[in-house]
């Protein structure tokens, strides 16, 4: 595995664990973290480039990272995250079509 990837999982999980005591300390909310991470994915994907210059595939990267930590902040209990691995998979699983690929 290139080591950017293990990198860039290593940064995801210490992400989602900063918003995990970010939650614990109560100086966010679970929804908050939620809305913040959502908006951020759609302005990922709402960019010009992305809808014109770009196949589903590469859309779908730009916008992983939100929705890995966004699937993580609500499976999240009060000291643990879910594994990387655990994430992906969901994000894969659970993602939308755009509206040109209907």
């Amino acid at each position: 595995m290139n080591t950017a990837n293990l990198q860039l999982e290593g940064l995801y999980l210490a992400i989602a664990s900063i918003n995990n005591a970010l939650v614990k300390k109560g100086i966010m909310t679970r929804d908050e973290i939620d809305l913040a991470l959502r908006r951020a994915e759609q302005t990922a994907i709402g960019d010009d480039r992305m809808i014109e210059d770009m196949r589903s595939s590469n859309r779908d990267a730009v916008a992983f990272p939100a929705r890995l930590l966004a699937l993580a902040n609500r499976m999240a209990s009060a000291d643990e995250i879910s594994t990387f691995s655990e994430l992906a998979r969901m994000v894969g699983s659970t993602k939308e079509p755009y509206n040109d690929q209907r």
